[in-house]
């Protein structure tokens, strides 16, 4: 076996970054101490270990808006999240942070996801609701620093303390000064595991997580139109009433007014992307300017996120929500899939909580015996881990009749 190569003078990617930056170099470390990378910064490390995990190949099959089998080319929560790490790269080279770690953020974002995107979400929560419901950030914090288990000296992926940060209070703060939560009750695992390793739950995230979190804004808001196409569940006429894309598509229309309807679509979607990224670039930096941060922590103690779309383009964003909701999320041919999506999940819950010993090997061993806590704590993670696929052929191996999702 040779020695160690001579690494001296290896490249990290380093570039100038700004003073309100998170320092790799100065990072808090993780929950298990380790010996650093001859190669890579802690936030890169952090990415590779995201990307190798489970969790992350199990996206592929998870839902977006559209169940996966309806199509090959709609959005899955793996492509979205591909999608979302690359606005968020752009966001942080703009406003010169560490590219990495908000690379990191995004694509670890949605490990917690049930299948069946958020209505699979909305059957766990009430059936968990006797046991402190379910939270599908809270299921991604237990997804890296529990369920993983790929490491000899540890469980989970033992992220940096910035990652983690990130992966929790991307959207903001979760508690006050005093530790009450601002939107009801933290939920246990997040409390857990900041006991052991304090996230401050009551500071806003970093300027990477800001990144990171608005770059799912807007990969959401431009591909959810480009699937909604794509399903024939909206067109071109409908989103010209809407003040967002009514404007790309009028200033389409009058540089290529013979463009066919597929171009015309994907001539919306790069230019609302363009759109509300230098937005939020520009926004962000007057924010920044404004309030001058001389450090990682000065952004946190902020009071409010800098990442952030002007007024105006906050309004036509919230337009564009709405539309979204009363003509995507909600027509009729998506509520009929999720409502049989919702039966299957709780279908899966209720027959594993009653005998566990029809889940695999290594999830079932002493549930029977459990507390209803821990086994239906148990029975949650095991469910929340499952794809699409996998819940489907799970349901039909249990049940007489499963649902046609198509």
């Amino acid at each position: 076996m040779t020695g160690p190569a001579n690494l001296d003078g290896i490249g990290f990617g380093y570039r100038p970054r700004a003073a309100y930056a998170c320092d790799p170099l100065r990072s808090r470390g993780r929950l298990y101490a380790e010996p650093e990378s001859r190669t890579r910064t802690p936030f890169q490390r952090d990415r590779d270990r995201i990307i190798h995990s489970t969790a992350f190949r199990r996206l592929k099959h998870k839902t977006q808006v559209f169940i996966a089998h309806e199509g090959d080319h709609y959005r899955t929560r793996l492509t979205h999240s591909i999608e979302v790490a690359q606005i968020a790269r752009a966001l942080a080279r703009a406003l010169c942070v560490d590219e990495d770690l908000a690379e990191a953020i995004a694509l670890v974002h949605d490990f917690g996801h049930t299948p069946f995107g958020h209505t699979g979400e909305e059957a766990l929560n009430e059936k968990m609701a006797p046991w402190g419901g379910f939270d599908h950030n809270a299921q991604s914090l237990r997804v890296v620093t529990r369920l993983e288990r790929r490491y000899a000296e540890f469980d989970g992926l033992n992220l940096s303390w910035e990652t983690l940060e990130g992966l929790v209070k991307h959207n903001g703060p979760l508690t006050d000064a005093d530790g009450r939560g601002l939107a009801g009750p933290v939920p246990p695992a997040i409390l857990h595991y900041s006991e052991l390793h304090d996230l401050e739950l009551h500071r806003f995230a970093s300027i990477e997580a800001q990144c990171a979190a608005i770059a799912d804004d807007i990969a959401y808001n431009a591909h959810d139109i480009d699937d909604g196409l794509r399903a024939g569940l909206l067109t071109l006429d409908m989103l010209r009433e809407v003040t967002l894309p009514g404007s790309i598509l009028k200033a389409v229309k009058e540089r290529f007014p013979h463009l066919d309807p597929v171009r015309t679509g994907h001539e919306l979607m790069r230019r609302q992307i363009t759109l509300m990224v230098e937005d939020v670039i520009a926004n962000a930096r007057a924010n920044l300017q404004s309030l001058n941060p001389d450090s990682a922590d000065a952004v946190r103690d902020a009071g409010r996120t800098l990442v952030a779309f002007s007024p105006a383009m906050a309004a036509e964003e919230k337009e564009l929500k709405a539309f979204l909701y009363r003509n995507l999320y909600r027509h009729s041919s998506v509520l009929a899939v999720r409502g049989a999506a919702d039966q299957i999940v709780r279908d899966l819950f209720d027959a594993y909580f009653a005998d566990p010993r029809e889940m695999p090997e290594g999830w079932r061993e002493g549930l029977d015996r459990a507390e209803e806590r821990i086994r239906a704590r148990d029975v949650a993670d095991f469910l929340a881990g499952m794809t699409d696929t996998y819940a489907l052929k799970e349901h039909e191996r249990l049940f007489d009749r499963t649902a046609d999702l198509r």
